[in-house]
């Protein structure tokens, strides 16, 4: 399983891109358009970050109803001036979620793809909708060749499962308040179905461009550790910054119903990689004694030289 994100300028510019990639991030989906003249002010930024890291990054388009060859040509006009055609790009996306078109959408999806291919050059494209589309209003098979994948949005916070099956389904996405590092809120997060890979949907299938060199982190504990539940914590929320599933939280913790969980509470969760953000009026010295540690060990694991100066915000990696 591959896992990946979608971004747009709700997330600005200013994230930090090698903490994204040290995520285990390996696939980023821009929004580049929307309509016929809305472009992503971050986009480009955006894109040279994530691409610059080594994550295979395309662009996607926010469709609107009517005037499909209008779309197509800004979507790939401003796809060809960030190099999202290239290869080793992710492929470009089609996002049809929005209001306002009629009860059978497909004929507009099946004049999308004509004519992105007929403009672009390319054959490749995702298309993306929420579970309730796919299974109430999109008929793929009429539109969705050796070259079209499927992309469905089901927040069960159980990655790689929605609740919707197509021979063409591709990615899933299963949260959007995912907690990903270098990231201040949340984000959309993403995992491939079954055995699919993320060469699978990247132009050419080339690699992606290699990251600049990084120092190595420091070593982390293996195998589960305790943690206490925090307010306003979720079972996908917390398997999402994790690195785990829902179902395996569950089932580790002999939770029958994984929508209801309890502040204070005690679960066991993953060692050595969970990252914790900074809240107002949270010490080091308090954050030790909730996690059974040092503030020596915590400063120590996040390079904190003083660690009487912490800023809310900040992220943390427990040790």
């Amino acid at each position: 399983m591959d896992y990946g994100i979608d971004i747009s300028s709700w997330q600005g510019s200013a994230i930090g891109w090698n903490a994204v990639k040290g995520n285990n991030i390996s696939y980023c989906s821009v929004k580049v358009t929307e309509g016929t003249g809305y472009v992503n002010p971050a986009a480009t930024a955006q894109v040279d970050g994530a691409r610059g890291v080594g994550i295979h990054t395309g662009g996607y388009h926010y469709a609107h109803p009517g005037d499909v060859a209008g779309q197509v040509a800004h979507f790939v006009a401003n796809l060809n001036a960030r190099g999202l055609l290239g290869s080793g790009a992710l492929w470009p996306m089609l996002d049809m979620e929005a209001d306002g078109f009629a009860w059978d959408p497909n004929d507009f999806i099946a004049e999308f793809v004509r004519e992105y291919r007929a403009r672009s050059g390319r054959r490749e494209l995702l298309v993306y909708a929420n579970q309730h589309w796919f299974t109430r209003r999109l008929r793929p098979d009429e539109w969705a060749d050796d070259h079209v994948l499927l992309w469905v949005a089901h927040y069960n916070g159980d990655p790689g499962r929605p609740y919707y099956s197509h021979p063409r389904l591709a990615i899933h996405q299963h949260s959007q308040e995912g907690i990903v590092p270098g990231f201040t809120g949340f984000v959309d997060r993403n995992a491939t179905i079954g055995d699919r890979r993320v060469g699978s949907f990247v132009l050419d299938g080339a690699p992606a461009p290699a990251p600049t060199p990084q120092p190595a982190p420091p070593s982390a504990p293996s195998g589960w550790i305790a943690y206490v539940i925090q307010p306003g914590d979720t079972l996908s929320g917390i398997a999402a910054r994790t690195g785990t599933t829902v179902a395996e939280l569950a089932s580790r913790n002999g939770i029958a119903n994984p929508n209801l969980i309890y502040a204070n509470n005690t679960i066991q969760i993953p060692g050595g990689g969970e990252r914790y953000q900074i809240r107002p009026g949270d010490t080091l010295s308090a954050l030790a004694a909730r996690w059974g540690t040092t503030v020596a060990a915590i400063a120590a694991r996040n390079g904190i030289a003083n660690p009487d100066h912490i800023r809310a915000g900040d992220w943390l990696t427990r040790p």
